[in-house]
């Protein structure tokens, strides 16, 4: 008959590792941010090529280039807004215990990320009204469409703010990485 090892024979490790699954997840704006990226990255590529190769440069792939360059950055900002990985200063809130005042603070937060996104949204909406008799130097092109990616990804960025406030009250507004969820070393 075998024995059994007791647990005092078998081997300690410090660091544990294990391998988590992983889902990928597609999003409308996911799409459209890789779709933007990909054809300014060839449009660049077209600029390069034309200026240094064929020394006879296109004239629109520098302000449309610019122009993409804005929309993915505004595109992109749903996503991190999406993924809750926008800047922040979060020493205040993950040096204070789990409790009322935290939540507080955390619930304080959410609501004026909320409102800033909301007054960007407007702010946005309103330049790309007024941009509308402004035309762009190559084409003659409303700039308006130019700041309909811009005013596109702030709306984006509020309703994902939105959906972010939501979710945090359902779960209470309690993080992931609170300090008792830590693994602590033996």
């Amino acid at each position: 008959m075998a024995k059994k090892k007791k647990t005092a024979d078998l081997p300690t490790h410090l660091i544990v590792a294990t391998d988590a699954e992983v889902t990928i997840e597609r999003h409308p704006e996911d799409w459209i941010a890789m779709i933007i990226f990909w054809s300014l990255a060839f449009i660049v590529f077209l600029q390069f090529f034309t200026r240094y190769v064929l020394n006879d440069s296109l004239a629109w792939t520098e302000e449309i280039a610019r122009y993409g360059l804005m929309w993915v950055t505004f595109i992109g900002g749903v996503m991190v807004t999406r993924r809750k990985t926008h800047i922040a200063v979060e020493l205040m809130s993950n040096l204070m215990k789990p409790g009322k005042p935290r939540i507080a603070l955390l619930i304080l937060i959410d609501f004026i990320k909320l409102f800033m996104l909301a007054l960007l949204a407007y702010f946005s909406l309103t330049i790309t009204e007024r941009m509308h008799f402004q035309r762009m130097t190559v084409f003659e092109v409303p700039m308006s469409y130019v700041y309909v990616g811009v005013a596109a990804g702030c709306i984006g960025m509020f309703l994902r703010q939105l959906q972010n406030v939501w979710l945090n009250y359902r779960a209470g507004w309690r993080q992931p990485h609170d300090m008792h969820d830590q693994v602590v070393a033996d």
